[in-house]
């Protein structure tokens, strides 16, 4: 299945990580709705994760469920089934702020409907003859993964050093969900395209998904980011714009613009490599010290 003729790029060793699944777990009593205080179009931009990043894992997992009779190295295979431990803890942990934002007066149904059905029906299995259609429906959805992933990882190398959200006084809890996510973000940053360049490796996939995937996203992410902010209670005439977000992205509170525009060329190179992204060595600092990841340690070695 692999494709011969791709000169694979090269990674950069010392980066790879064995992956673990945490089982962590928070408490949101205490978490406002603004969670950044005075900016509820950062707090809400940030909260479409909650919202976007469940159904997407949960469809991560499914096509990588599918994917997994066709590696041959076991490496790669160990790196996957951690990816899918990980995914699928990431997802629990996202769908449980959910009811919480009901009890702050904001129902997130309408949007995570329209969320499932794009994962579920767009983006799902389709009824195939075996052989060629159904591989290339299988090679398609692993090249979007691995372009969705350069994003997810590009997030959680920001969100690990966004300072300016711990000067604001961002809420605690908050911030320890989305950086032990970010983290093991990082950690596992090159399984998604080192799965793709096992199986497949084609450039022109992965300039056309990449393309699909950077669209859709945008799409789902602003759509969300606007559905919560018309959605909030405590808001007159609550309003998202792209120079709400230019503005943030100067002040630190949410990634910048130009900084997504930089990553674009970094993915579309052709000796690219996600292990040249981020640190391995600041998510594994992170996940030694983040709350929720410590109490996960301790009660496992507790139940021991």
């Amino acid at each position: 299945m692999s494709n011969k003729r791709v000169r694979l790029p090269v990674p950069v060793t010392s980066e790879r990580i064995a992956l673990k699944a945490r089982n962590v777990s928070f408490s949101w009593e205490g978490t406002p709705l603004h969670w950044v205080p005075g900016d509820p179009f950062a707090s809400h931009t940030i909260n479409v994760l909650h919202l976007l990043l469940p159904a997407g894992e949960r469809w991560f997992v499914h096509v990588y469920q599918q994917v997994l009779p066709h590696i041959r190295d076991e490496r790669l295979r160990e790196d996957v089934i951690g990816f899918i431990g990980q995914e699928a803890m990431h997802s629990q942990a996202h769908d449980e702020v959910l009811p919480h934002l009901r009890e702050l007066g904001l129902d997130p149904t309408p949007y995570t409907a329209q969320v499932d059905w794009f994962f579920e029906k767009l983006l799902g299995d389709r009824t195939l003859p075996p052989g060629r259609p159904r591989r290339w429906w299988l090679m398609e959805r692993v090249a979007l993964i691995a372009a969705i992933e350069h994003y997810t990882a590009f997030l959680g190398d920001w969100v690990l050093n966004a300072e300016e959200l711990d000067r604001r006084g961002a809420d605690p809890t908050m911030l320890d969900l989305l950086r032990w996510h970010g983290a093991e973000e990082v950690e596992h940053r090159s399984v998604a395209f080192d799965l793709f360049m096992h199986v497949d490796g084609g450039y022109g996939r992965r300039v056309r998904t990449w393309a699909a995937a950077f669209s859709a996203l945008m799409f789902l992410w602003q759509r969300g980011a606007r559905f919560f902010m018309e959605n909030d209670p405590t808001l007159l005439d609550g309003r998202a714009t792209f120079r709400d977000f230019h503005v943030r992205g100067r002040r630190g509170v949410l990634p910048s613009t130009g900084a997504m525009a930089r990553s674009i060329p970094r993915y579309l190179s052709r000796s690219y490599h996600p292990s040249r992204e981020a640190s391995t060595a600041q998510a594994v600092a992170y996940l030694e010290t983040s709350p929720a990841a410590v109490a996960a340690a301790a009660a496992g070695k507790g139940g021991r």
